[in-house]
């Protein structure tokens, strides 16, 4: 899936928009039950690897920024 986290958020908004009209038919009920699974899956994936990114910079020393891991306080 080479589409950015916010579309693939906005796509999964509209499958769970049509899933809860309660108007599909069985069949592309459950394509969009399995669309919207792997877009959860990849949207995680995409937010595990921005968090594994995130970095805290504190002042060093001498003054100059350094980087630390960004730890839950």
């Amino acid at each position: 899936m080479s589409r950015s986290f916010e579309e693939n958020i906005n796509r999964l908004e509209q499958i769970v928009s049509l899933l809860e009209r309660g108007d599909v038919q069985l069949a592309e009920s459950l394509t969009l039950f399995e669309e919207g699974t792997k877009l959860v899956s990849h949207c995680s994936a995409l937010l595990d690897s921005a968090e594994q990114k995130v970095v805290k910079l504190q002042k060093g020393p001498d003054g100059e920024p350094r980087e630390l891991p960004f730890e839950e306080e």
